[in-house]
């Protein structure tokens, strides 16, 4: 019986010294991958506006929370070594109509979980962007460069780049690392994103509408790539804003060609306007340097997706 005690009491006291990991949007598309790796070094604990069981086997504490409403902070963990805000309003196209909804997720929140991490001790602060908030060029865009047309870039942005804004002022308090996200794809994304869409189309016989010859190049990544680096951004000891993308720069009409493939389905493509196209691509030099370089193939994703998406059996080894 007292070893049994005995045991127990030491078990409790290394539970107390293991790292803690706030992480918000922890059932969303990159949430749900992170977890698992996070859960190795880090007790977690994860916000979620649905109720979840916890805590889990794996050390994966869930807090139903919703951001977009009244929470208290006072319901969080005391001590925390890392948060990581990977939430956002899943109502980001909708202006005006849920504008507070989508500044309370984006915005407001993000304030409060920066006094939060900075009274509870945190040493890293991470924090999920937008690649969309450079706005529209040939070339990649790199994280040292001017955001440019602050004016014309939507609610949706603008709150994105306002928690930027925000997140930098606690840089003397701990490590703020900034990651904007180009086309993050993968199993278990909503399929009203570009991508699912894309290939919807390509099952259905619906036509791609391509801007200019071939649409716009993007490079997306996909979320395994994606969730391993905001994992290896917590090993970071200094501040960094860092684009997260594939290593593929990829036309929309390119795009529709290898969902083709994989499907084995050939794509329809209309032609649109003359406009030219608007491209968002992330130069991710940096990306590879701090956090390494995307392992997975478009080819890759797409089809692990595609498997999902029709047989939902496809299931990532972690």
């Amino acid at each position: 019986m007292q070893t049994e005690k005995t045991d127990r009491q030491r078990n409790d006291r290394a539970a107390s010294t293991r790292k803690r990991c706030l992480i918000t949007g922890g059932g969303g598309l990159i949430g749900s991958w992170l977890l698992p790796r996070i859960a190795v070094d880090y007790e977690v604990h994860s916000l979620s506006h649905s109720k979840r069981s916890g805590p889990s086997s794996d050390g994966i504490y869930w807090h139903a929370i919703d951001l977009s409403g009244e929470w208290i902070i006072q319901s969080l963990p005391e001590r925390v070594d890392a948060v990581i805000h990977l939430a956002q309003s899943s109502h980001f196209r909708e202006f005006p109509a849920f504008a507070g909804d989508v500044f309370n997720v984006n915005t407001a929140s993000t304030l409060r979980l920066l006094e939060y991490a900075r009274t509870a001790g945190a040493k890293s602060f991470v924090y999920a962007s937008s690649g969309g908030i450079y706005g529209y060029g040939d070339e990649g865009f790199k994280e040292d460069e001017p955001i440019p047309q602050k004016d014309n870039l939507g609610f949706y942005l603008g709150t994105k780049l306002c928690s930027e804004v925000l997140a930098e002022t606690y840089a003397p308090y701990m490590q703020i690392i900034i990651l904007r996200f180009f086309f993050v794809y993968g199993p278990g994304q909503r399929n009203d994103m570009l991508l699912p869409r894309l290939v919807r189309s390509v099952r259905e016989g619906n036509p791609i509408l391509l801007r200019g010859k071939d649409g716009i190049r993007l490079n997306p990544i996909y979320v395994e790539d994606a969730a391993n680096a905001v994992s290896r951004a917590l090993m970071l000891r200094v501040s960094h804003k860092i684009n997260i993308g594939g290593a593929e720069v990829l036309s929309i009409r390119r795009i529709g060609q290898l969902i083709g493939g994989v499907l084995g389905t050939e794509p329809v493509f209309e032609a649109g306007d003359d406009a030219e196209p608007r491209h968002v691509i992330g130069d991710i030099h940096k990306m590879i340097r701090l956090l390494g370089a995307p392992e997975v193939s478009f080819e890759q994703g797409i089809a692990r997706y595609a498997e999902w998406m029709l047989h939902g059996k496809y299931q990532e080894k972690f």
